[in-house]
């Protein structure tokens, strides 16, 4: 939780669950004086910073801009990127409420845009820094790794998709591994997709030198496209060869509903949702967020976008599913962040994200100084562009559309996967890896076999097996 002087502590899964309740007096208007402001203690300035947030989503979700940019204001008042858990998370959900806004006037938009550089080598770096600093994507990995290898027992001609190619060190530990095999290590094909070349150049140049080093026949097949536009038939499965299937923080993206309307704001233009004046009694931040949405908070209907939980469901998904399962895997690991990010209205999806977004910043609160350059980075270009993509963006615009496992477990079945229940030992590799973390944040829970990576108690990576159920 957060304590007086701004310091972090890891007692929780969450430090928004922790903030002890604050009175909020008509007093503290928005037309008051500012200097209330500056005397609030880190807790009182964090559940202040929450109520901001609801209630500038609720004004931005009705349409009320006057009130939302009023609230706006006040919340870059007290948030700051270089602050405390809460102020840092503050001030990228702040950024998000506002992005959304300007999308409702495209031209604005695109001309506040135009002159903004995206560097390819600097967005490669973050997710580099990402894998560094967090256990998850290690934790996937080596989970994944030992799936594939139970699978492919016995098996001479192996070919694996990775749906994100963009670190070698996962198939260098492969290679490794299948070079013990007591049967010889088989010959293997790697097919790695990624939107950019130079990526699976670096990845092709690492695993072939790997590949020669251990004397293992190997090939490298790239495919360049990202996943939304990938054509099947450039993975070029063989007859004869036994298909292993990874996908790593990817399927969530097809998740677009294929009528769901683009316009981030309604057109009509309300006075909006007050921000909560009265006394709240409950005591953790779930308990107040359910009685602030029950309320009023929660945007109508008629302001609601479409979601691909609907019956109609997703056909992209559906489609590239199917697809999938054509090729027959022996076995499909996936890796999704489990947290429910694809809810139909925005303060159900900002209320959801903000729990598990506080979670990783409470991570790096316990990991990296506050002035860690790489912590900026990885919480500005990472972290703050996939709370953008869920907060400001509807339509197929908004990729980061993630699920719980619950969720995962449905769509497969109807596509005809069937779950393969992760074995002790790849647990048991997934204990030693976080165990080997000094921080004791992380934790490890196996749920209806798969995988889950929690911060304290709170979900947030799912790492599950499927096969083909003819």
């Amino acid at each position: 939780m957060l304590q007086d002087d701004g310091s972090s502590s890891v007692t929780s899964s969450s430090p928004l669950q922790v903030f002890p309740v604050m009175s909020l007096s008509p007093g503290l208007g928005f037309g008051s004086s500012n200097q209330w402001l500056k005397e609030l203690k880190s807790e009182e300035r964090g559940l202040y910073l929450i109520h901001l947030l609801l209630a500038c989503a609720g004004h931005v979700a009705s349409g009320s801009l006057e009130n939302a940019n009023i609230t706006l204001d006040h919340i870059s008042q007290l948030a700051s990127p270089s602050g405390d858990t809460m102020q840092r998370i503050a001030s990228y959900f702040n950024e998000a409420l506002a992005d959304r806004i300007l999308r409702s006037w495209p031209g604005l938009f695109k001309a506040l845009r135009s002159t903004k550089l995206s560097v390819v080598s600097e967005e490669i770096l973050v997710r580099k820094m990402f894998f560094e600093i967090f256990p998850f994507l290690k934790v996937a990995f080596v989970v994944t790794n030992q799936a594939i290898i139970e699978a492919m027992e016995g098996e001479k001609m192996v070919h694996i998709v990775d749906l994100n190619a963009a670190e070698p060190l996962q198939w260098r530990a492969l290679l490794q591994d299948l070079s013990a095999r007591p049967e010889g290590p088989p010959h293997l094909r790697i097919t790695g997709v990624h939107q950019q070349k130079e990526v699976l150049d670096q990845m092709a140049h690492v695993l072939t030198q790997e590949a020669e080093k251990l004397d293992i026949p190997f090939q490298f097949n790239q495919v360049v496209s990202t996943l939304e536009n990938l054509d099947v038939e450039k993975l070029r499965v063989k007859t004869g060869e036994a298909l292993a299937i990874s996908s790593i923080m990817q399927l969530h993206t097809l998740l677009a509903h294929d009528n769901e309307r683009k316009s981030p704001l309604p057109l009509k233009h309300t006075n909006g949702v007050a921000l909560p004046r009265a006394l709240i009694n409950q005591n953790t931040f779930g308990e107040f967020l359910e009685k602030d949405m029950a309320n009023g908070c929660s945007p109508s209907n008629d302001t609601a976008s479409s979601s691909p939980l609907c019956s109609t469901g997703s056909s992209k998904m559906d489609s590239f599913l199917n697809a999938l399962w054509g090729l027959s895997p022996k076995v499909m690991v996936v890796t999704e962040q489990d947290s429910n990010h694809n809810a139909t209205t925005l303060l159900e999806r900002l209320s959801e994200s903000l729990h598990f977004y506080a979670a990783l910043f409470d991570c790096l609160e316990s990991t990296l100084p506050r002035t860690s350059l790489e912590r900026i980075k990885v919480e500005k270009m990472l972290l703050g562009e996939e709370i953008k993509s869920i907060v400001a963006c509807e339509g197929i615009e908004r990729k980061e559309r993630h699920e719980k496992l619950e969720k995962w477990f449905q769509r497969f079945d109807t596509a005809g996967f069937g779950n393969v229940p992760l074995s002790y030992y790849a647990m048991l590799q997934a204990r030693r890896l976080l165990q080997s973390y000094s921080c004791e944040g992380y934790k490890i829970k196996e749920e209806n076999g798969c995988v889950v990576i929690c911060w304290q108690d709170r979900a947030l990576f799912s790492v599950s097996s499927w096969r083909c159920r003819k």
